[in-house]
């Protein structure tokens, strides 16, 4: 029976994870994730899918981002109508994210229609609220190393990547014995509340990803640097607006605002978390017991709350969150999205980035095309919302929070492998990540590696 990967996403840029296995007549996808960052890789999202949806027989997700799950929604509404197998944290997370996602679908398409924002007439939303629940029908959750068959002959297997919560390594072993591995995203070790990446000891093709592929992290204390920001605005009375990930970042955020304190290092100050989404996630985080690393099980055990600092107000409402305008510092206010593309942070972004007293942090990886990406490389004037915004705020960023492994990370993971696979596909990084990781394994490992370009086949 032949066997073929195909890459169909994650292919030379960091978003829109998709892989199509192809096991005789039978196809798996693994992913099914957004394009993200600037118009021309968004568009993408309305390509049409490889393959018809139809033919598809299961869809294997490695974990809950919207670039390796945000298409979901639309496969389903064009179609496909077979399983989609995750683990129980994955499933939960997408439970809350994607109708979010929907949401903002929706509310983009409005907003472009009644201002007359979009090139395209009417503006219509990739997906809608309804599809989205329509595709967690599909859902089956998937315990870690439970072993679950596949069309085709095939079974699959996942184990602990340390990414985010639910984030999962799929182990695929076909009918013949062929072993792959889909490293999805590879998290970091030592970081706090979920377990380390699993050791993977071998395996006949691993497709890796490599965002951080041409870097080392910093090793700035995070503590420090996040006490650093809050002094300052202490000191102005202004307001710290960070643009952060719901799944993962906010809650790494609140666990060290919760240390801070218990130190006696910071004042008290409200806090909001102005994302629906992001308010839900953090009761996911604290009641996934599977992913949780043995402190945080301990602290769960023990009653007590690592991810709700003092002073902390959930917003959900959306009234709520257009009165923090109006609101004056000092304040911390963490909202949506990450790479300030989108969501309520521009919101906040666009009223606070004109005064100067204003501190904007980034705590994570910002996309080429992004409007986190414009900011950090100094941009004076952004437009959001079809309005120029002048940039006074002061710009910071963490080095020291991403949740995906640098250079020396995923070198140390790779250096578990007992024996080289056949062959390494570098996927999920922009060119100059994946070059430097491509050098780095072939001349430290002696591995065969290839970086696939959009559309790429090979035979496994």
């Amino acid at each position: 029976m032949s066997q073929t990967i195909g890459f169909y996403g994650a292919a030379e840029t960091v978003t829109g994870s998709r892989h199509l296995l192809s096991i005789g007549k039978h196809k798996v996808l693994v992913d099914c994730g957004l394009f993200q960052g600037g118009r021309q890789l968004k568009e993408r999202n309305w390509d049409p899918f490889p393959v018809d949806p139809s033919e598809i027989d299961a869809v294997v997700i490695t974990h809950a981002h919207a670039d390796h799950i945000g298409l979901l929604p639309r496969l389903v509404a064009q179609g496909f109508h077979g399983p989609i197998y995750a683990t129980p944290g994955t499933t939960e997370l997408s439970r809350i994210s994607l109708p979010d996602s929907g949401r903002i679908q929706e509310e983009d398409a409005h907003f472009a229609n009644k201002h007359k924002t979009s090139r395209h007439t009417p503006a219509l939303p990739l997906y809608t609220e309804r599809d989205a629940y329509e595709a967690l029908k599909h859902f089956k959750p998937v315990h870690y190393r439970t072993p679950h068959e596949l069309p085709g002959g095939a079974t699959f297997t996942f184990t602990p990547a340390g990414h985010i919560l639910g984030s999962a390594f799929a182990a695929i072993t076909f009918q013949d014995g062929t072993r792959l591995m889909m490293s999805g995203d590879l998290g970091r070790y030592n970081t706090p509340i979920i377990c380390d990446p699993s050791p993977v000891e071998s395996t006949d093709y691993l497709v890796i990803e490599s965002t951080y592929g041409d870097r080392i992290h910093s090793h700035e204390d995070p503590l420090e640097k996040i006490e650093h920001v809050l002094r300052g605005i202490m000191q102005t009375g202004g307001a710290l607006v960070i643009p952060s990930f719901a799944i993962g970042r906010t809650q790494e955020l609140l666990y060290y605002f919760r240390i801070l304190q218990d130190q006696g290092r910071m004042p008290r100050i409200p806090i909001y978390i102005d994302s629906p989404m992001a308010v839900s996630v953090t009761h996911v985080y604290a009641n996934s017991s599977e992913d949780l690393d043995e402190e945080m099980t301990a602290s769960v055990k023990a009653g007590r709350s690592e991810l709700e600092p003092e002073g902390i107000t959930f917003v959900r409402d959306r009234e709520l969150s257009k009165a923090l305008n109006s609101q004056r510092g000092p304040l911390v206010i963490i909202s949506g999205s990450g790479m300030a593309n989108g969501g309520r942070v521009t919101h906040h972004l666009q009223h606070r980035m004109p005064d100067p007293s204003t501190v904007v942090l980034f705590t994570g990886y910002q996309a080429e095309g992004t409007l986190g990406r414009r900011l950090l490389d100094g941009a004076p004037m952004v437009h959001i919302h079809g309005q120029e915004v002048q940039v006074r705020a002061q710009i910071e960023r963490v080095n020291a929070l991403s949740a995906h492994a640098d250079q020396e990370e995923m070198m140390t993971w790779l250096g578990g492998f007992k024996s080289p696979p056949k062959q390494t596909f570098i996927v999920h990084g922009e060119p100059d990540a994946q070059e430097a990781l491509q050098a780095k394994i072939e001349h430290d490992l002696g591995w065969s590696t290839v970086i696939p370009k959009q559309g790429d086949s090979f035979n496994l």
